[in-house]
């Protein structure tokens, strides 16, 4: 009795450290050693929800980041970004190399000219000036114009709902028009950037120029991630010290703590694919009355397709079935789409969407296409190959009604020959008979 009970506390106990996040619970940690006791209380909490982090200096070269031409770690975080000189493999070509394998990423941009600006800038980030900052007087506070309080997004799907304002020091950037980016934190309507020591001078020069040249607003943004094609992730802090235990323990007001600590937990989870992570489990399609799968369908065919969509579940590590996905859609294609349609779920089992339709008047290779890309959310990507034929000679209905002028032509022209034929036979037997009898 005892040894049952045993054997099961060790497997809810192994159970209860099982990595949160869908790719790995392996992370790399690149900090200054003499820095690493500022951001405890964020180290503290990713180990708590079962990673296992490892620490390296940025000019060091180990432990590796890619040994064997494999990644060694599934996450990395950097929170170096005023260090000039880094090892190779963190660099940007080699942070850009492990993205492409599937590592996520989560960087701390520097205020200052380094690595990691070129390396934003490979994502269509561009970054201010060097030496600047994010400043506001607004509102009024003890603190320095330079030490910002922000207020998340509400109904953001990466951020907890009803989340309280964090504490932001750092540098702004821009945002392009790149479809991969995901705005996460935008910067307050009344802040602007600028050198900390001589703000008023880069409000004169813009008011000079008509406002040209000013980065101001909410169209700046602190905390910006990015997705890539191949679904690893990466997440850009305009500060790092959002991450630190002081912004942490700080109070927005008497007695009301900051949100950093949760508001930090929200971008891990993101950046680990902990939360919105879903994948195609798979995809069916049969005629509409055979009761089995087939590579190759008739023109006009009625078609049954369907996919089963499940998310993630960081608080078990499981996939579980998801019905909550309204503008999921199917394309038939042959180099273009020939047939756009919706892809609904079905109520009686979770996690199935359906459609039926007819197959297009046109033979050749299709594909069965699903091509879901929504911001913050993983890509659904499904395609599958299959052949539509024209029918076969004895498929084709017996009598065609357009045909109908044809069928009389040929009957009309069969009756007229056979009675012809008739009449001219007569005639002859006729004659001969007549010609005896003489």
């Amino acid at each position: 009795m005892f040894l049952p009970t045993l054997f099961w506390l060790a497997a809810v106990a192994i159970a209860g450290v099982h990595a949160r996040s869908s790719a790995g619970d392996s992370v790399l940690v690149v900090v200054e050693p003499e820095h690493q006791a500022k951001y405890s209380i964020f180290f503290q909490n990713i180990k708590d929800r079962g990673y296992e982090l490892t620490f390296r200096a940025p000019q060091t070269e180990e432990p590796r980041l890619v040994e064997f031409d494999a990644p060694k770690f599934s996450h990395v975080v950097i929170l170096a970004p005023e260090i000039k000189s880094i090892a190779k493999d963190i660099g940007p070509q080699g942070l850009v190399d492990v993205l492409s394998r599937g590592v996520n990423l989560l960087v701390a941009l520097p205020q200052k000219q380094s690595p990691l600006s070129a390396f934003a800038a490979e994502f269509s980030l561009i970054l201010p000036p060097p030496n600047t900052h994010l400043i506001s007087y607004f509102p009024e506070r003890n603190e320095s114009a330079t030490i910002i309080p922000v207020a998340p997004s509400k109904d953001h799907p990466i951020l907890t709902n009803g989340i309280t304002p964090i504490w932001f020091s750092g540098a702004p950037h821009a945002l392009s028009t790149n479809p991969y980016l995901v705005p996460i934190l935008h910067a307050p309507a009344q802040s602007f950037a600028g050198e900390p020591d001589s703000p008023g001078d880069v409000l004169a020069d813009a008011a000079e120029k008509g406002g040209e040249g000013l980065w101001a607003g909410s169209q700046l943004g602190i905390v910006t991630g990015f997705q890539a094609s191949n679904n690893a992730r990466v997440t850009f802090v305009g500060g790092r010290e959002v991450f630190s235990d002081e912004f942490a323990q700080k109070e927005i007001n008497p007695g009301t703590k900051s949100g950093n600590t949760q508001f930090v937990n929200d971008i891990v989870a993101w950046t680990f694919q902990e939360s919105l992570v879903f994948r195609v489990d798979k995809v069916e399609h049969r005629g509409l009355n055979t009761p089995i799968s087939s590579d190759k369908y008739t023109v006009n065919d009625n078609v049954i397709f369907s996919a089963y969509i499940s998310k993630y579940d960081p608080q078990t590590s499981t996939w579980a079935s998801y019905s909550g996905i309204d503008d999921l859609q199917l394309e038939f294609t042959m180099l273009d789409p020939h047939i756009r349609t919706a892809l609904l779920p079905e109520s009686e089992t979770p996690g199935k969407y359906s459609v039926t339709f007819r197959v297009p008047d046109r033979h050749g290779v299709f594909k069965f296409v699903i091509n879901h890309r929504r911001n913050g959310m993983t890509y659904l990507q499904s395609s599958t190959t299959v052949a539509v034929v024209p029918p076969r000679h004895d498929e084709y209905p017996r009598f065609l009604s357009a045909a109908w002028p044809y069928y009389v032509g040929a009957m009309s022209t069969s009756i007229g020959f056979v009675l012809f034929s008739a009449l001219w036979m007569a005639r002859d037997v006729r004659e001969e008979k007549k010609g005896k009898t003489e």
